[in-house]
């Protein structure tokens, strides 16, 4: 891998996992005053909106045929862009400022709930190494989201939603990782485009319809103007920069190099809530360290796993 490669895709991982570690801390002041739904749906709305300007520009109105795979994108644009962001936002409204650290938490074991979706899917178990990898990942997490404290299981009804709600948001976006795989010759502009696209419009029908039944309020032009720092943030950070250098880091370092930089969204999320007088637990601390632990343990092992294969097979054809 060339040099200069490694150090754009290093950047580029590093800007998208600080980018998404600030987010929830942004997210938690805009939510005091906005609906998580609308809240999302404004939010990717205006990032599938410059995504599209981009994508006229560089590959022309071409690129927005869907080429008989209209269903295939409008699931993957769902999971990502409305699973993903109005469940995450909703269980972080719901649980408070405990939230925020729970929510970035979840962002972190992104890689081992890779590993039970595709077991999941496959019917393949994964080897003991990686199942021990995922134990230690979520005794991490148990830790910081109970902070420690046996009362939270006595409490469970109360947070069992909005965790249940963060988790599957969470698995949206790694689903949508995932089906990045299956559209190999299209541009990462083009696929993050469309899926947006899509995803929005989804989104446009949740709050449309939510709003006439009158479930949730329709957010009006002074409420949408006091948070517009905090949305401009998470339009331009988190939302367009975050997706389109993860997605080209990614692509630049290959996904087992580049997840190693999810380690730095608890991270971050961490920093500026120490910044906001939010005092950081032991329990937050030590469990976020074991999470961390657990994911480069893994990828440690997968390493060796791949180096050993590749010298059987270079061995193989010697003897050859």
């Amino acid at each position: 891998m060339l040099k200069k490669q490694i150090v754009i895709g290093s950047m580029l991982c590093l800007i998208a996992s600080m980018s998404w570690g600030a987010m929830f801390p942004v997210a938690h002041i805009a939510l005091q005053q906005i609906d998580p739904f609308y809240f999302s749906f404004i939010r990717y709305f205006v990032v599938a909106v410059i995504l599209s300007v981009l994508l006229w520009m560089k590959e022309g109105k071409a690129s927005f045929r869907m080429e008989g795979k209209g269903k295939t994108l409008l699931f993957f644009g769902t999971m990502a862009f409305t699973i993903y962001n109005m469940c995450v936002f909703l269980g972080q409204q719901l649980m408070g400022e405990t939230g925020t650290v729970a929510a970035s938490i979840m962002e972190v074991l992104m890689p081992m709930i890779s590993i039970m979706v595709l077991w999941i899917t496959t019917k393949k178990a994964p080897n003991k190494f990686t199942l021990t990898s995922v134990a230690i990942a979520l005794i991490g997490a148990l830790l910081v989201i109970t902070n420690g404290k046996f009362a939270f299981f006595r409490m469970a009804g109360q947070h069992l939603v909005p965790l249940f709600l963060i988790f599957a948001g969470v698995v949206g976006w790694v689903i949508y990782s995932m089906g990045g795989s299956r559209f190999k010759e299209w541009s990462i502009l083009r696929y993050s485009t469309l899926t947006c696209l899509l995803g929005s419009a989804v989104s446009f029908v949740i709050v449309t319809l939510a709003s006439v039944f009158h479930l949730i309020p329709v957010p009006t032009w002074h409420t949408i103007l006091s948070i517009k720092y905090e949305m401009s943030f998470m339009i331009l950070l988190p939302g367009l920069a975050a997706l389109l250098c993860w997605n080209q880091g990614i692509k630049l370092l290959s996904p087992l190099n580049g997840i190693l930089f999810i380690n730095f969204v608890p991270i971050t999320t961490f920093v500026i809530m120490a910044f906001q007088g939010y005092q950081i637990s032991n329990y937050e601390f030590f469990g976020t360290l074991l999470i961390i632990f657990a994911l480069l343990r893994n990828n440690a092992y997968q390493r060796k796993t791949i180096r050993v294969n590749h010298g059987r097979a270079y061995a193989s054809v010697q003897e050859q």
